[in-house]
C-alpha cells in the first residue's frame, strides 16, 4: 500500500508549524512495515517521549524542558510538542515498536497481510425500499 497522501499534515498541526514548534517527520512503507521517523534531538527517550495509538492515529508527544540558567537569548523551543499520523488501514497495532537513536525516533508498524475489504451500504429511499 503506497503512503502517498494529498494532505499529509493535520490542520491541527498548522499553528505549531507556523511558529516553528512542530515535530518534523517522514513516513514511508518499507516492504510490510509502515515507518514513521521523527526528529526529536536533545530529549530523553525514557522521560520526554511518549508514543501512543488512538484508533487509526499514531501520536508522538515530546516534552522539552529548559534548565533554569540565566540566558539573554535563546532560539530553542521548550514545552509540549505533539504530532499525529494517520495509520494505514492494514496497520497491526499490537506489533508496533519504537526506537530512539541519535535524536531520531523511529516507529515501525507492521502491516497485516490481509485487509478487510470495505462494503457498500444500502441507501433507504422514501417509501420503504432500499437501493442496492
Amino acid at each position: 500500500m503506497s503512503g502517498v497522501r494529498l494532505f499529509p499534515l493535520d490542520i491541527a498541526q498548522l499553528p505549531g508549524m507556523l511558529l516553528g514548534q512542530s515535530i518534523r517527520i517522514e513516513e514511508y512503507t518499507d516492504g510490510d512495515i509502515f515507518v514513521v521517523r521523527a526528529e526529536v534531538p536533545g530529549v530523553s527517550a525514557e522521560k520526554d517521549i511518549k508514543v501512543s495509538v488512538f484508533g487509526d492515529r499514531l501520536q508522538i508527544r515530546v516534552e522539552r524542558t529548559e534548565d533554569r540558567v540565566d540566558k539573554t537569548h535563546t532560539e530553542f523551543h521548550y514545552g509540549s510538542f505533539t504530532r499525529s499520523v494517520q495509520l494505514p488501514l492494514d496497520a497491526a497495532e499490537e506489533g508496533i515498536k519504537a526506537a530512539y537513536v541519535d535524536g531520531v525516533l523511529e516507529v515501525r508498524v507492521p502491516l497485516a497481510s490481509k485487509v478487510t475489504p470495505g462494503r457498500e451500504i444500502p441507501i433507504e429511499i422514501a417509501g420503504g425500499h432500499a437501493k442496492k
